[in-house]
């Protein structure tokens, strides 16, 4: 052998540390990668908008029920039968809202209606499922609700009117009116309608769960805004579950009061966490923002927000004002002629 070249025996024991040398860099390697792997884990695509709300929303605290309001039959107006559970002594009131009346019979049974009568410092708003309602007041006014229809009353510094069914016989009269307060700065401001048609009433079908829909009459829902406009922050939905595990999840400012009224129940379902119970006022607390329902067969209700005003609240009557002077103030107004003033906007 040439004295340049190594003997067989050195090139074998070069390839071996060869050998080793390069598979202890794999498996170096491929221990790095792992341990790069588990500090920064792969993520594929970003997770959808639904994804993300949904993740929101299970990290949210949930609104549960503080109390069930069953209601009470009073006679009201001329005599007309209401199921009343706001505005009683189970419930006097639950700030913003001052009372909530449903009524449900034949329009037979509530032709005499609500004559002229007064208003100051407040808001109404009137909502029907069945049957027409008209209404006109003291500058002449007059429009009637249909099925699915909607009027929100401003009564600020005073008006008078009246309502009557504008349907008859055995045709069902079905509706509701909710009183909500005004804040001090607002209760003398300009009396204000706003009517809407129930094919005004924009709805909102929830993607995700076939069978809800929300009718959105104030505030906003899955992108879809209400046509009523409110002076104190709130918000007021219909919301209809009307299949089988249908579900109905929101989120509203915590600190807001709110309830539902259940009008409609097929099965048990829930609300809140609760068996929901129909011609109830379920009042909610305010442990967290969110609210959820779900359905076993049929639920419908009423959902009524709004932002607290947390000022004195002084009822006599037709009048909600925050001092006793201000309430003697009102009746001496309209027995003078003075509530009765002709300006009064009408929004449709």
């Amino acid at each position: 052998a040439s004295l340049f070249q190594p003997p067989l025996l050195c090139c074998v024991q070069v390839t071996q540390v060869r050998t080793l040398v390069i598979l202890f860099l794999v498996v170096l390697l491929a221990h790095l990668h792992v341990l790069e792997s588990w500090r920064h884990p792969a993520t594929s695509a970003a997770p959808t908008a639904a994804v993300q709300e949904e993740e929101v929303n299970n990290n949210m605290a949930l609104r549960g029920i503080q109390k069930f309001v069953v209601g009470q039959k009073v006679m009201e107006g001329g005599g007309v039968p209401v199921y009343r559970t706001i505005g009683t002594s189970r419930m006097k009131n639950l700030d913003p809202f001052l009372m909530l009346d449903e009524f449900k019979s034949p329009s037979k049974d509530a032709e005499m209606g609500f004559p002229d009568h007064p208003h100051r410092g407040f808001e109404t708003c009137t909502i029907m499922l069945k049957g027409r309602v008209e209404h006109g007041d003291h500058v002449g006014n007059k429009g009637v609700i249909g099925p699915g229809g909607v009027q929100w009353m401003t009564a600020g510094r005073g008006i008078v009117h009246s309502e009557f069914p504008k349907s008859k016989g055995d045709e069902m009269l079905w509706g509701f009116q909710l009183w909500i307060n005004l804040p001090a700065k607002d209760k003398m401001c300009r009396p204000r309608y706003q009517d809407y048609q129930a094919d005004s009433i924009p709805v909102a079908e929830v993607s995700g769960s076939p069978g809800c829909s929300v009718r959105v009459l104030s505030g906003e829902y899955g992108g879809v805004k209400g046509p009523i406009k409110l002076i104190n922050p709130g918000l007021l939905f219909d919301v209809r579950l009307d299949s089988k595990g249908s579900s109905f999840e929101y989120s509203f400012p915590e600190d807001w009061n709110a309830f539902a009224y259940v009008y409609e129940q097929e099965g048990v379902g829930e609300l809140a966490g609760e068996t929901p119970k129909v011609r109830h006022s379920h009042i909610f607390d305010n442990a967290g923002p969110l609210l959820k329902a779900k359905a076993d067969m049929k639920l419908r209700f009423l959902l009524f927000a709004g932002k607290p005003i947390n000022e004195p609240i002084v009822q006599y009557g037709p009048f909600v004002m925050n001092t006793e002077e201000e309430i003697d103030q009102a009746f001496m107004d309209f027995r003078g002629g003075k509530l009765q003033d002709p300006d009064v906007e009408v929004l449709n």
